[in-house]
């Protein structure tokens, strides 16, 4: 099969090899799923580049959690009647040396979720770790119907599909931008109101929505935000924090407390399996019927994957995606 691999960490265009390599077999409980989109995350460039002190899992990685594709093989104790399936696949390369980035991959049948037909290939490479991300930051305490729901940088991969499943769920949505050029990108029929960051008191804005405060807020950077949360939080509020710009960053402790605020801290490859399958199951509903959409930015061949993977390093706007040749 053809693949993009690398072999020790480093820089994306030092390190990404593209050529052959054996095409996988599906062993017991798997399904091989001949990919048509890989989808690129953040996860994926910080785990070539050595993030945080982190060394190569594995002597060889195939990059890339993500796909959609159609399944063409399965394993000892998988319904043959799943081949021929058009799947999106997420997980693949969490904890596991071979994703994505490639013409075939094997993975747990669980990981390859059915993906209904008048779905885009597109759509379905762009759920993976920012939708289950965006669904625990939603969910992980139960239902928000009814609820005010505060999501930051809500024009983001994690934070625009957190504000459709909230809107989804029932809540009503207040999103944020950093910048106020940016409020009119969001969408009304999502976002019911949208403050941006650099006004001169967002916190108020906020409130002016929110008197009582907010019932949960989805965090991007708590680091920059944690005063801001507190002051826009109702009693008792959950702070959902799936990043940080500085990795220690310090809290409004003592109002934090008197204001019971619950800050739980979510990391994507680690969910629980049964969380994992719900999110998948929602995430597939809300897309089905049209509440959940993936803003897709730009489409890189794969032998122009270093370049996909530096066009993630250096941000921008939309989901980035490799596509696998025939």
């Amino acid at each position: 099969m053809l693949a993009s691999w690398y072999d020790e960490q480093g820089l994306a265009a030092d390190v990404l090899h593209v050529g052959e390599l054996p095409d996988p077999i599906a062993g017991p409980g798997e399904v091989r799923v001949r990919v048509t989109v890989s989808g690129v995350n953040p996860g994926d460039t910080k785990k070539r580049r050595g993030w945080l002190g982190s060394s190569m899992p594995y002597p060889r990685v195939i990059p890339h959690s993500d796909a959609a594709g159609v399944i063409d093989a399965v394993g000892d104790g998988v319904d043959a009647h799943r081949v021929g399936q058009r799947v999106w696949v997420y997980g693949a390369q969490s904890y596991r040396p071979f994703g994505t980035a490639a013409q075939y991959t094997v993975v747990p049948a669980d990981l390859a979720v059915p993906l209904p037909d008048h779905l885009s290939d597109e759509l379905g490479a762009g759920l993976g770790i920012p939708g289950i991300t965006a669904h625990r930051t939603v969910f992980s305490d139960g239902p928000v119907d009814g609820q005010l729901v505060l999501v930051h940088g809500v024009l983001g991969g994690v934070g625009s599909l957190a504000a459709q499943l909230a809107r989804w769920g029932g809540a009503t949505v207040i999103g944020t931008v950093r910048h106020g050029n940016d409020l009119n990108r969001i969408d009304p029929a999502v976002v019911s109101h949208a403050v941006a960051l650099d006004e001169d008191d967002p916190a108020a804005a906020i409130r002016t929505h929110a008197p009582g405060g907010v019932h949960r807020i989805i965090e991007v950077a708590l680091s920059d935000n944690a005063d801001l949360d507190n002051l826009v939080a109702a009693n008792g509020a959950v702070i959902a924090a799936y990043a940080t710009r500085d990795d220690r960053p310090r809290l409004p402790f003592w109002p934090m407390l008197f204001n019971n605020v619950t800050l739980r801290m979510l990391g994507s490859d680690d969910f629980a399996e049964t969380a994992k399958r719900q999110a998948a199951r929602d995430l597939t509903a809300a897309a089905a019927v049209g509440m959940l959409t993936v803003a897709i930015g730009d489409l890189y061949p794969l032998e122009k994957i270093a370049r996909a993977q530096d066009r993630v390093d250096t941000g921008g706007r939309g989901r980035v995606l490799v596509t696998i040749p025939d």
